[in-house]
């Protein structure tokens, strides 16, 4: 499950693939924080806008998720309006799938 809900039909490939690579990093929350994001802005974002977004999915998830939630500072080369933006996003979590022994899947 990816939890999109959004067709890519009317993307153009590289936000196509942008949207791919959000909804599939290999943390479950980072699906969801950069595939919700995604999923809501990719339409609308401009090619400078792109490319950081590029940039920012290249960092490691757990660097990624340490910044997010501030058990880390965020490094210069990401305070920018758009990092800025998808910190402030607060996913549905309810999109991740539970395991009978309450983990998440």
């Amino acid at each position: 499950m990816t939890g999109l809900a959004r067709s890519s039909a009317d993307l153009d490939p590289r936000r196509r693939r942008i949207l791919f690579r959000c909804w599939h990093r290999g943390i479950r929350e980072m699906d969801l924080m950069l595939g919700q994001f995604a999923e809501a802005e990719i339409a609308d974002l401009c090619e400078a806008d792109l490319d950081e977004l590029e940039r920012i999915m290249a960092e490691e998830d757990n660097d990624l998720i340490k910044w997010i939630n501030g058990a880390e500072p965020v490094p210069e080369r990401h305070q920018t309006a758009l990092f800025t933006r998808i910190a402030a996003l607060r996913p549905d979590f309810s999109l991740v799938t539970r395991e009978p022994d309450g983990t998440a899947k």
